[in-house]
């Protein structure tokens, strides 16, 4: 196959396309193109400075875009909540982008009471996406878009588990490899929901490959200090990684090409590490059913978000 390339994104007039973490990295890039291709944006992030910066960059480099803004933070269900609120005001949804996610912080446990990693990377999505979907299904076309990570390969284990209990002792990297995972697990087992409810909705994932977006800077795991290892993988990704309009090419893929559900796209180079994107295969383990129910059942209940 040919590699795919941003050319091929269509004219995306009359789309409505919801990003997530949209202040910096991946999914600034991500909103520019989209709106650079007629889309209307809803840029969603926790911080209101931050996402107007984003908006008037994106109005500077295409001043036609028509955008909105909504504020949420995926670590709080009650902050999920109130966007989900706001957004279903807006109308149908065609593209939900979950890109929004935090890697490698310090064990913190948010006002729920569930590890940071997990709830940000995979219980708000879940929730919000739950929330959304009816709007989804009002497009009679619609897509939710995962991120996940190569980090995935990593997991020792599932997420399966009650979230609010620490089982052993905590580790930043694996407990991020398993929020990971659990994306991956999500999109696979949505997709399956929603073909058996026969729903006009499918979910795919993508990931970035290795990309120099600053998500392990010490600004974004919360703490003023980091560790060697930590700076040291900084510094390797700012060296090696590939840039985050790149690294946004497998997610723009993943959004905007014709694809069956249960894609996962990747970069086609060595070890899915940087190049154009394609399509990839993940872990035996993050297309387990019996593990991707069990998730399902345990987030379904955490979140108190239910699914068709």
């Amino acid at each position: 196959m040919p590699a795919w390339t941003p050319a091929q994104i269509p004219d995306l007039t009359g789309k409505r396309f919801l990003v997530t973490g949209v202040t910096s990295g991946l999914g600034a890039s991500i909103a520019h193109e989209l709106a650079s291709r007629g889309a209307e944006v809803v840029l969603a992030a926790r911080s209101q400075a931050k996402l107007e910066a984003t908006r008037q960059a994106i109005r500077a480099a295409t001043p036609e875009a028509r955008l909105s803004s909504l504020i949420v933070d995926l670590a709080d269900l009650a902050s999920v909540r109130r966007a989900a609120a706001q957004a279903g005001r807006l109308g149908a949804i065609d593209v939900l982008v979950n890109n929004a996610g935090v890697m490698a912080t310090p064990h913190l446990r948010t006002a729920d009471g569930f590890e940071s990693q997990l709830a940000t990377n995979h219980l708000g999505p879940f929730a919000l996406t739950g929330l959304l979907l009816p709007q989804l299904v009002a497009s009679g076309n619609g897509r939710v878009v995962n991120t996940g990570s190569q980090a995935h390969r990593m997991a020792l284990a599932s997420a399966v588990r009650d979230p609010r209990t620490q089982q052993g002792r905590y580790s930043k990297w694996q407990s991020y490899a398993q929020s990971k995972l659990a994306d991956i697990q999500f999109t696979y087992g949505l997709d399956r929901r929603l073909k058996r409810a026969d729903l006009p909705v499918i979910a795919v994932a993508a990931h970035p490959g290795y990309s120099a977006t600053g998500l392990m800077h010490g600004r974004n795991v919360g703490k003023k200090r980091v560790g060697p290892l930590t700076l040291g993988l900084e510094r390797v990704f700012a060296a090696l990684g590939q840039p985050a309009a790149m690294g946004a090419l497998p997610t723009l893929m993943a959004a905007t090409a014709a694809i069956p559900g249960g894609t996962y796209i990747g970069p086609d180079g060595p070890g899915q590490m940087r190049g154009q994107p394609r399509i990839v295969g993940s872990t035996r383990r993050s297309r387990d059913v019996v593990a991707q129910d069990r998730l399902w059942e345990i987030s379904e209940r955490a979140t108190g978000v239910r699914y068709p």
